[in-house]
């Protein structure tokens, strides 16, 4: 069992990112001193043309040249080797990052909107991973970590001579005032960027979703009309930061050029005036380039450290909001009564109130039927009863124990759900039935399958059981998806089993398996919640429960209940209207 951390004054809890990342610090320090070796060994070009300028030209000695190659020839070896073993540990880094939160954050996706609704892109968690990795595993932490190494080739520079070392600062100061001036210009820009990108793709995926309505009742033009004015916002945005980071990238990479042409110009400057040799004027040129090389590279992936930045801080913030759940103490299996204390619910991320202070209790081996109105609370009602939906007020309690006392894990082994709208997972029939258990006991899977009444169903498919339904099932009817998804919730002979309009796609065959699988539910003992428009849909409990604008109004045995629901004055039959052939009428 998870214990929680103790709170310590003015302590601030250190960010789950910030602790993967502290996780990777020997991989960082390492890429550290590699790039401080790095570094020291580029200045092996500028020293060759030094002496190569300055010492063999003038000696005319090829054993010397010779020498000069051998040895920078096997510095240049060293130095790409740590180079390219750099790059590797940074990949390894960001995968490495996100594998310790990939699991977390998927998790993240799917409490998200259980917790604040279905505002926003649902899988924006996951693409703010993805930018962090593919930023630690690209071009721009080695322009990071090559950076505080500019002063030691200014400072060569200078060594050189003054006015050298002055040409390469100013370089330097100009190619840092461009580079904040990216970030100022470009924040905005990708900002807006990102959350126009959300929403175009929000509207992508809902016009996926719905394509049949799209195209059968003529929307898919108008639909598209609004999906291409989120998508001409996007691109402007898009374009309007690209242009910043990419106008600003090209003066950097002239302006490094033309510091180079500078620096010759200088060193041509003081060879005349015999203040220099003649290679101090090449060796100059390239340590000035170099120099700048690392805030030239930086400039150029500004776009992708902005961006990673901002998923930091979103994913960051999400983290924060949304803590690990701990595991709590585990309690028996609930075999004895639901009961339901008052309950209020608003829907996630909603202060509207769509139930209230409902109470009621259900004994072991007892089913209760919730009719009502359409926007009476049913559906809200049982997402609260199955933990999906936390109530504003009261609780929902199996055995005395509120539904909070269990992780959604244990809970979900006492608990059978068949929601409104189906869904069923791409893989195969058993693997859908198990719930995706790793390693399921066929015999239960049939056990189940039979008590939904679809086992000749499934075997008189090409594959049987094995059979691989797709992407949301779609190798299925609505029909044959629904008998598979209550042979689901059916599965392991969950103590709770609750079915919202559980017959709204299925014939008369499956009416019947329904039905018996309520009643087979009820005779070993469990607790069955029913919610159905048609009777034939509570046709196998003995409980009633009436909602009507989320009170509840009445509760007890169905025939007393139905009674009273059914009872209704009978209406005078309209007065008889006698058209003549005449065109004329008489009552």
């Amino acid at each position: 069992m998870k214990a929680a951390h103790p709170s310590i004054p003015g302590h601030t809890p250190r960010s789950e990112l910030g602790g993967a990342l502290r996780a990777c610090r020997t991989a960082f320090i390492g890429v550290g001193v590699m790039s401080m070796v790095i570094n020291v060994l580029y200045l092996t070009g500028s020293f060759f043309m030094l002496e190569v300028y300055d010492r063999v030209l003038p000696s005319r000695s090829i054993p010397t040249l010779v020498g000069l190659i051998v040895l920078a020839g096997g510095l240049y070896v060293v130095q790409g080797v740590l180079d390219l073993i750099r790059n590797r540990i940074l990949v390894r880094i960001g995968s490495t990052l996100d594998e310790m939160l990939s699991q977390r954050v998927y998790d993240v996706v799917v409490r998200l909107p259980l917790i604040a609704g279905n505002r926003g892109e649902g899988l924006q968690p996951l693409r703010d991973l993805d930018n962090i990795r593919s930023f630690l595993s690209g071009m721009g932490p080695g322009a990071l970590f090559d950076l505080p190494w500019l002063p030691l080739y200014l400072a060569i520079c200078f060594a050189f001579h003054p006015l050298i070392g002055i040409t390469a600062l100013v370089g330097a100061v100009l190619l840092i005032t461009l580079t904040v001036l990216t970030e100022y210009l470009s924040h905005e820009p990708m900002k807006r960027t990102a959350g126009l990108a959300m929403r175009r793709q929000e509207l992508a995926l809902g016009s996926r979703r719905n394509a049949e309505v799209l195209v059968a009742m003529g929307m898919a033009g108008r639909v598209g009309r609004h999906w291409d004015q989120s998508n001409r916002a996007y691109l402007a945005n898009n374009q309007r930061a690209s242009d910043v980071a990419g106008g600003l990238g090209s003066i950097s990479k002239v302006m490094r050029m033309t510091l180079q042409s500078a620096v010759l110009g200088v060193g041509a400057y003081l060879v005349i005036n015999q203040q220099a040799t003649a290679g101090i004027i090449i060796a100059g040129s390239i340590l000035s380039a170099r120099a700048l090389a690392p805030v030239d590279l930086a400039i150029a992936h500004w776009k992708g450290f902005v961006a990673a930045r901002q998923s930091w801080r979103r994913l960051n913030g999400l983290l924060g909001k949304m803590p690990e759940q701990t595991v709590p103490t585990l309690l028996e299996p609930p075999r004895a009564k639901l009961s339901v204390e008052g309950l209020t619910i608003a829907p996630p991320g909603d202060q509207r109130v769509v139930v209230q202070d409902v109470t009621f209790a259900v004994e072991a081996g007892q089913g209760v039927g919730v009719i009502g109105p359409s926007g009476s609370g049913k559906s809200s009602l049982v997402r609260a009863l199955v933990g999906v939906w936390h109530p504003m007020r009261g609780k929902v309690r199996l055995d005395g124990a509120a539904l909070d006392q269990w992780s959604s894990e244990v809970l979900g082994r006492y608990v059978g759900y068949l929601p409104q709208d189906v869904e069923l997972f791409a893989g195969t029939i058993a693997q859908n039935i198990s719930r995706f258990e790793d390693d399921p006991d066929s015999e239960t899977i049939i056990a189940a399958a039979r008590e939904a009444g679809v086992h000749d169903l499934i075997t008189s498919m090409r594959d049987g059981y094995d059979t691989q339904i797709g992407d949301q099932g779609s190798v299925l009817s609505a029909g044959q998806a629904q008998r598979v998804a209550l042979a689901r919730a059916l599965y392991r002979n969950p103590f709770l089993l609750v079915l919202d309009e559980p017959n709204s796609n299925l014939d008369s065959d499956g009416d019947i398996a329904l039905n018996r699988a309520i009643s087979s539910v009820r005779a070993r003992g469990g607790v069955v919640v029913v919610v159905a428009h048609r009777p034939i849909g509570i046709e196998s409990v003995d409980l009633v429960l009436v909602l009507k604008d989320g009170r509840a109004q009445a509760f007890g045995p169905k025939e007393a209940i139905l009674g009273q629901v059914l009872q209704r004055p009978v209406a005078a039959p309209p007065p008889i209207k006698i058209v003549s052939e005449a065109g004329g009428s008489k009552s």
